[in-house]
């Protein structure tokens, strides 16, 4: 099942993400994928700001991993933001525990998830951010299991 919407702005995007990070819940695996600057940066501060985290986020491009702590509805969230974009090997990616991370019970959004198919069947959902012309996007959220 999935869900496609074109954007028109980084707010309009911001705001997609919002509604997508709503319904997440903590143990599910987001793949967010797309070109450079087709905005996975703007979608993961909306995400962020759902979870009252996003006085927390950083571009995550020269560390592997950030770990936001936020909140939704009252309970506390532990939010993980994987970037894959330097890494350059499975193995060098197995080497930073990052299938340890994906088995816990956090929320984590992993940019860049596509580069390494070996851990597709651990996302529970897939965002691809497309350009569709100018300042178009377009943005396909795909449930995928897990």
């Amino acid at each position: 099942m999935s869900d496609e919407f074109l954007s028109r702005s980084p707010e309009e995007t911001m705001e997609y993400a919002r509604r997508f990070a709503s319904d997440l819940r903590p143990g599910e695996t987001v793949s967010l994928c797309g070109q450079l600057g087709a905005g996975k940066t703007v979608f993961m501060r909306g995400i962020t700001e759902v979870f009252n985290c996003d006085d927390q986020l950083s571009s995550p491009t020269f560390s592997l991993l950030n770990i936001y702590h936020g909140s939704l509805k009252g309970e506390d969230v532990t939010l993980h933001h994987f970037d894959l974009y330097r890494i350059k090997t499975v193995k060098e990616l197995a080497a930073t525990g990052f299938d340890e991370y994906l088995s816990g019970a956090y929320l984590a959004v992993v940019e860049w998830g596509d580069r390494f198919p070996e851990f597709a069947d651990r996302y529970t959902v897939t965002v691809t951010l497309e350009h569709a012309g100018d300042d178009l996007r377009r943005i396909t959220i795909k449930r995928t299991g897990g």
